[in-house]
């Protein structure tokens, strides 16, 4: 038993010096993808966002805080996820491919100024390159959630991309740093439309 709580206990530490050593490197991109995401929404744009897997949970969970709240009370803000949908999804593997499942949605959904938030650990996903493809295509800008160097999809990115990449090389350590980063995202969004938030 006492080495399984040192293996759960290395799970926390690991997490934890991963987030401290990330925090000063992460908190530019972060702030010039809030930056983006504020500028298309009030301009009358929308997020998509889209992930496989893991990655697909995470991309929901920002939709769900934006069109939702995240910890004070806002009108909700214009986000849409992609891999919610299984009939969509399945609907559209079979016509056109798995490669095309979010490509597809893009083309369908996404008008200039939008913005394509993807989430990939690897860099090397069909399906999410095919989207940041597409939403080149339409003129959008994307925030890309990635694992170390960004891989296939960070060299995909323009000037006008925002890249946040974990460096890190285990997945788990990948997503929960993600997750904080969608964390950070959302409150820095909040206090551009709502302001500083009361310590007490």
């Amino acid at each position: 038993m006492f080495m399984l709580e040192q293996l759960i206990q290395r799970h926390f530490f690991d997490s934890a010096d991963l987030k401290n050593q990330s925090a000063e490197s992460l908190s530019r991109p972060i702030a010039d993808a809030a930056q983006a995401l504020l500028g298309s929404i009030t301009a009358g744009g929308k997020l998509l966002a889209c992930g496989n897997g893991s990655a697909a949970c995470n991309a929901q969970h920002l939709v769900t805080l934006l069109a939702g709240r995240f910890e004070r009370q806002r009108p909700g803000l214009a986000a849409i996820g992609l891999a919610g949908d299984p009939t969509v999804l399945t609907a559209l593997g079979q016509e056109h491919g798995f490669a095309a499942v979010f490509a597809r949605q893009v083309q369908v959904l996404g008008q200039p100024g939008d913005v394509l938030a993807v989430f990939d650990t690897t860099g090397a996903a069909p399906n999410i390159l095919a989207a940041v493809e597409a939403a080149h295509e339409k003129d959008m800008t994307v925030i890309a959630f990635t694992g170390p160097g960004g891989g296939a999809l960070g060299q995909r990115l323009t000037e006008t991309d925002v890249a946040l990449c974990i460096p890190h090389d285990r997945d788990a350590r990948i997503h929960e740093v993600h997750l904080l980063a969608v964390h950070c995202l959302c409150d820095a969004i909040d206090t551009q439309l709502l302001g500083e938030q009361d310590p007490a």
